[in-house]
């Protein structure tokens, strides 16, 4: 029998991918299953915006104490505890919507504890990867991981389509409860060698140690001020003035499927090419990729046709996944893993910050001044975020560092 290669040696690294395939796959029905289940209960279109801020709200306030926690206690038991936390909303929002007894403000509710959970989870699992591997194979590891994820998140999105048109989103909000559970079940098989003793300074303290460490680093801080405006355009542009560039000039929702299944294969095709890949210059090819969205946001703009945009869509998916393992293999080398979780809870933070203003004065924005020239003026300032960025020194000048074989983990 043929032994598994590099990054999938490790053990843990495999039950790391099989509980963020099933968690994430699970998670991608209830995406499509929660704005049903809201419309089912009586629900209107801003209802299912609330609902979804009530989670995002929730996720980010959390997130600091996620960070703080997950360097303090071994990160594969936060995650188990997040998972807990989001099964347990996700099986109650299940049961009520399957119950007929939901309404608009439970559903906000649980979705703020499901938000809670994730803004536990996240840094747990930002720090978490890079136990699984050597320092070798950490950039095929996050390539791999990446591959795992889009794939579920495509799968999982095709079938909660079905699922849902055949037997309704309650069922869709029950398969995730399900695989949230399993994730964490799986995540008890995971070993790690003990840690080091608990620092003896209180959260506050921890959280202020990070915080000087996040600002003392200028090419951290840079590239977390332009991710954060380049996902709050791209959050817009997904969210409302795609889908309205759809409505007016490709004929509606199923091209704007069309689009976004092409982003996700672009993604799964990105991330399938890092796992051989190796820039030297980690965060050049990190800014550079995420330069690359305003193709699609130009195409939008003039609009080209829909296979010419789709062609963008492609292109994107890929340099996206091309920034994400520059990014994690970049923040993995260069932050120290005691201040991995709480440095990456702040870089979540700020990558939130803008999106839910983003999502909501979009609309507005294109009234006054036209979809058009509202894709566009993203486009550009995208564009004009990568320039600035690139001259910071630091930015261009780190390298990736040279392997240093060990052992397993």
């Amino acid at each position: 029998m043929m032994q598994p290669r590099g990054a999938l040696r490790s053990r843990n690294f495999r039950l790391l991918m099989a509980c963020d395939v099933v968690s994430v796959g699970g998670y991608s029905v209830a995406v499509v299953a929660i704005p049903f289940a809201v419309l089912a209960v009586g629900g209107s279109a801003s209802d299912v915006g609330y609902v979804s801020a009530s989670s995002l709200v929730f996720l980010v306030v959390s997130l600091l104490f996620g960070g703080a926690v997950a360097d303090r206690l071994p990160r594969h038991k936060v995650i188990m505890v997040a998972n807990a936390l989001q099964a347990l909303a996700q099986a109650a929002s299940a049961v009520i919507v399957l119950e007929g007894a939901a309404q608009v403000g439970g559903l906000m509710a649980l979705a703020a504890v499901r938000g809670i959970g994730a803004g536990i989870y996240y840094p747990a699992a930002q720090g978490l990867l890079p136990e699984t591997v050597p320092v070798q194979d950490r950039a095929q590891a996050n390539a791999i991981n990446r591959v795992g994820r889009n794939s579920a998140q495509i799968g999982g999105s095709a079938l909660g389509g079905v699922l849902v048109g055949l037997v309704g989103p309650g069922w869709g909000l029950a398969l995730n409860a399900v695989s949230f559970a399993v994730a964490g079940a799986l995540r008890a098989g995971m070993r790690f060698p003990s840690l080091p003793p608990m620092p003896a300074n209180g959260m506050l303290a921890q959280l202020r140690e990070g915080w000087q460490d996040f600002i003392s680093r200028r090419w951290l801080w840079v590239f977390v001020l332009e991710f954060t405006c380049v996902l709050a355009i791209f959050t817009a542009t997904i969210s409302v003035l795609g889908p309205v560039v759809a409505v007016a000039h490709f004929g509606g929702a199923r091209s704007w499927g069309v689009i976004m299944a092409a982003y996700g294969a672009g993604a799964v095709l990105g991330g399938a090419a890092m796992i051989a890949a190796r820039p030297r210059r980690m965060l050049v090819a990190a800014v550079a990729s995420l330069s690359v969205f305003a193709l699609l946001l130009f195409a939008l703009a003039v609009p080209l046709p829909v296979p010419l945009v789709a062609a963008a869509a492609v292109l994107t998916g890929i340099c996206l996944e091309i920034f994400s393992v520059c990014w994690m293999t970049t923040m993995q080398q260069e932050i120290p893993a005691n201040m991995l979780s709480r440095l990456s809870s702040y870089y979540a933070i700020g990558g939130y910050a803008l999106a839910p203003a983003c999502v909501v004065v979009a609309a507005p924005l294109a009234s006054l001044f036209g979809t058009s020239a509202v894709l566009a003026a993203g486009g550009l300032i995208i564009a004009a975020l990568t320039a600035v960025v690139l001259s910071v020194p630091e930015i261009r000048n780190m390298r990736r560092h040279p392997p240093i074989l060990l052992p397993l983990p």
